[in-house]
């Protein structure tokens, strides 16, 4: 009988709470059980305790119906999984014949004496469905006690994964029937992700299927779009409908999906347009540049950048006049937008971008750290535009901020 799956997923291992390796057994598992639209509610870690372990199962049963344990299989004192779901079941273990004479073999072909503790390997609870470990010694094992699956599984990942893709994932197929989830990421700047949320409240208070998620990323503000459906067309169908209606509120601010960097977005714009773009850089350092030229064929639309950290470059490179270093500073709109105009002039460039301003860590020219000046000039029509920004954060963070702002300042006026 097919029924809805809540699966949570518990890692053991004292080892992970301590930091020394890193869970990536949940993070696996629960990538694949969404392809085959199984939901994964709740994912804990827990150490080699029994007490706690058995904490954990007796709250995990409480709220899901499938419970996989990776992790406490071993043949140490401290492998306590099977332990723990003992102390709350009260079923009892035997040794899988299989797998005692695997284990046994192994030792043989080492020519080394197998010590008694390895036979806890073997154990599995009576009555179950005992799973095979082709890559390693303990096998899985799954096993039904009040309406729960529990799925027993070594933590050593390639152990985990053999086991998974092989007995899990077609055991759970066959409780869960055929179905499919996927999830789209939208991808937005100019817009806070609190602005974004009031924008598409009715669509959020109204969400089932799919689920609507908003995140604030260092790129802007993303939406995760998530379909549950019985087949691969059935969600796309879904999320493309959902991403037609949140597109048409808040359509201007949106540049892309799931990979798609905001560069990449630029880069088409200017190459759809045959337009070229140039950067001066005191603030950046030539961040911006660098956003440009991993991009494969960035010659096309990007013909360089100068770094004018110095005075001294600004007005002998870029030719930003004098008095206005001396009258305005070069922490200015002025400086900006003669960088900007210069710069597009000197490197033969459609459209120039500059940045100047203040990283820190003290005030230059009596402006507070975090002061910045994004000019843009647009050599079609001979117009320049600066805007004043204020940024918060270190050196890095303040130069990182002013690219995306840039970023988004270009894709606008190419939209």
């Amino acid at each position: 009988m097919k029924r809805q799956l809540k699966t949570e997923i518990i890692a053991v291992g004292t080892e992970i709470l301590l930091g020394q390796i890193t869970n990536t057994n949940a993070t696996w598992m629960a990538e694949q059980l969404a392809t085959y639209g199984i939901n994964t509610y709740y994912q804990t870690v827990v150490g080699d305790n029994l007490e706690r372990l058995t904490d954990v199962f007796e709250t995990a049963r409480k709220r899901a119906n499938v419970i996989i344990v990776t992790g406490g299989l071993g043949p140490t004192e401290d492998d306590l999984s099977r332990e723990a779901f003992q102390a709350i079941s009260n079923i009892p273990m035997t040794e899988d014949a299989y797998a005692l004479e695997k284990i046994a073999r192994f030792y043989e072909k080492q020519q080394t004496v197998m010590t008694p503790n390895n036979r806890r390997q073997a154990r599995v609870f009576k009555d179950s469905l005992v799973l095979t470990n082709k890559v390693g010694m303990a096998p899985g094992n799954i096993v039904q006690y009040e309406d729960v699956d529990w799925i027993f599984l070594p933590g050593v990942p390639r152990e985990m994964k053999q086991l998974f893709a092989d007995e899990v994932i077609p055991y759970l197929r066959s409780v869960n029937g055929e179905m499919t989830i996927k999830s789209t990421v939208l991808k937005f700047i100019g817009i806070g992700e609190s602005v974004l949320e009031h924008k598409l409240v009715d669509l959020i208070r109204k969400q089932q299927n799919p689920t609507i998620a908003l995140l604030a990323q260092n790129d802007g503000v993303t939406i995760r779009l998530t379909a549950k459906g019985e087949s691969t067309n059935i969600v796309n169908e879904m999320l493309e409908q959902m991403k037609d209606k949140i597109l048409s509120i808040v359509g201007p601010f949106y540049y892309g999906s799931d990979e798609r960097t905001i560069q990449e977005t630029i880069f088409q714009q200017l190459r759809e347009n045959n337009l070229k773009i140039a950067a001066a850089e005191s603030l950046t350092g030539g961040l911006f540049a660098d956003r440009f030229v991993t991009l494969e064929g960035a010659s096309n639309v990007f013909t360089g950048s100068i770094v004018c950290y110095d005075t001294k470059v600004k007005e002998r490179i870029l030719h930003v006049k004098k008095s206005t270093i001396e009258n305005d500073g070069v922490v200015s709109q002025q400086c900006a937008a003669e960088m900007a105009k210069n710069v597009a002039h000197l490197l033969d460039a459609n459209i120039g971008i500059s940045f100047t301003g203040v990283a820190g860590p003290s005030k230059l020219e009596n402006k507070e750290v975090g002061t910045t000046y994004i000019g843009l000039y647009d050599k079609r029509t001979d117009e320049s535009f600066v805007e004043n920004c204020f940024f918060q954060g270190n050196r890095k963070q303040i130069r990182l901020r002013s690219v995306l702002k840039g970023m988004e300042i270009l894709f606008k006026l190419l939209k």
